[in-house]
């Protein structure tokens, strides 16, 4: 009776074994999307592409037309030729994070490309953007210190709050980003660097986060010549690593650099696939991952707290951009920074007009959201009469507001500038703003 047993083991075994690999064909290479036929894949199932001299290319499946299925590499297809097999995997392979990805730095697909060796771990990484039901969410109830004046005084951020930061060009976005990463207390620091220049990533590590700062931060890197697919992903996966951190009762900051790199990735492969665009060349799926993304972050259940800031590009300092836009809608508060005040060398050049902190009355007590309405109030009094000034038109004791406005106008030029190495304490800013205010 055993050797029956053991025979019908033996043969129930033999069902199991691949006695083929099933495998499609690529028939056609435009740009970054590949087209192959003959095997069934899903949407966002990964595969491999056989190369001519036997290397493999990982992509993922973006979509399909009858038949025909659309998949995106994650780096430069280089080597394909037509003909080539197209291997599907049957599941992703598994990323373990641990506390060893603190001072690392990896690509959108978890690897590391800081020479110092594979990344370790032993717990599995969720790949997939997270989700927090709305009603298990914690309140923002607790002030988060930058370290920067302008905003500890008029913009207080929570922790737990999702921020964007918006500004055109070159009026010091990537420096203010890394003022707040600097000077933020945080048990965890992630940062990612999402399509911008190649030569800023060292540079954010080396000055921004420094030696200290990078012992407990975790940098992902996908710079602009990355594919489409590698920035989205690594996009996605700064929210996973946040998200571990923050459910281990961490106090996680996440920097996002930029937002809109996020959207226009999503705008290319849209695009490849022959989605019309809608709004300045954007098509409707790249606004509508964005509050997705942004819904990922923040708070959740537990102890830990993840409060997110993204850099948010305004095309020709067009704070109506589609992208800004939508951010604004979506996000808790919004800085924006101003090409005039920098130009004029106000750094930060924050415009507190035009910025707000939705969770601001949440955190803050009544004095301090007092006092910073009354500076908010005399900025715009100073800069209603500005414009007259030079031409006499402005004439002391006529209006007690304007002359107010005036009298405080250098005090508050003072708080709201900063040098970059210089930090600046909450309680510390919350003082000079009331001593200011009540002048």
């Amino acid at each position: 009776m055993s050797d029956f047993s053991a025979l019908d083991k033996a043969l129930k075994s033999i069902e199991s074994i691949t006695l083929a690999k099933v495998a499609g064909r690529l028939v056609r290479v435009t740009g970054m999307l590949l087209e192959c036929v003959g095997c069934r894949l899903a949407i966002g199932q990964r595969c491999r592409i056989e190369g001519g001299e036997g290397e493999l290319v990982d992509a993922q499946v973006v979509g399909f037309d009858r038949d025909v299925t659309f998949l995106m590499p994650f780096k430069h297809p280089a080597g394909l030729i037509a003909g080539a097999r197209v291997f599907p995997c049957d599941k992703e392979n598994e990323l373990l994070i641990g506390d060893s990805w603190l001072g690392r730095v990896v690509n959108g697909l978890g690897e590391s490309i800081d020479d110092k060796g594979k990344m370790g771990g032993d717990t599995p990484l969720q790949q997939q953007l997270p989700q927090i039901h709305p009603l298990t969410r914690r309140a923002v109830d607790e002030p988060l210190d930058v370290g920067v004046k302008a905003i500890n005084g008029l913009l207080t951020i929570g922790k737990g709050q999702r921020v964007g930061l918006m500004a055109g060009s070159g009026v010091g976005k990537s420096v203010l980003l890394g003022m707040i990463t600097r000077y933020t207390e945080a048990d965890v620091v992630v940062v990612g660097l999402i399509g911008e220049r190649g030569r800023e990533v060292k540079e954010f590590i080396d000055h921004a986060l420094q030696a200290e700062g990078m012992a407990k931060s975790v940098v992902v890197a996908a710079p602009a010549d990355e594919s489409p697919l590698m920035r989205i992903k690594a996009t996605e996966i700064c929210h996973s690593i946040a998200t571990h951190f923050r459910d281990k009762g961490k106090n996680v900051l996440l920097l996002v650099d930029s937002l809109t790199r996020y959207a226009m990735a999503q705008r290319e492969i849209a695009l490849s696939l022959g989605e019309p665009p809608a709004t300045k060349g954007y098509p409707p799926s790249a606004f509508g991952i964005i509050p997705k993304l942004v819904e990922s972050a923040g708070n959740s259940s537990g102890d830990g707290t993840m409060t997110a800031i993204y850099t948010v590009l305004a095309e020709g300092d067009d704070q109506q951009d589609p992208i800004v836009d939508c951010a604004r809608a979506v996000l808790d508060g919004h800085i924006v920074l101003s090409r005039e005040l920098a130009e004029g060398g106000h750094y930060p050049a924050i415009d507190i007009g035009q910025s707000i902190s939705r969770c601001m009355s949440q955190v803050v007590e009544t004095n301090h959201q007092r006092a910073a309405r009354t500076m908010k109030q005399v900025y715009a009094d100073y800069m209603a009469i500005k414009p007259l000034i030079p031409l006499g038109g402005y004439v002391q004791g006529a209006d007690p507001a304007a002359d107010r406005a005036v009298r405080l106008y250098p005090a508050i030029v003072q708080f709201l500038t900063q040098e970059v190495g210089q930090q600046s304490m909450l309680a510390e800013t919350i003082t000079v703003l009331e001593q200011i205010s009540s002048a």
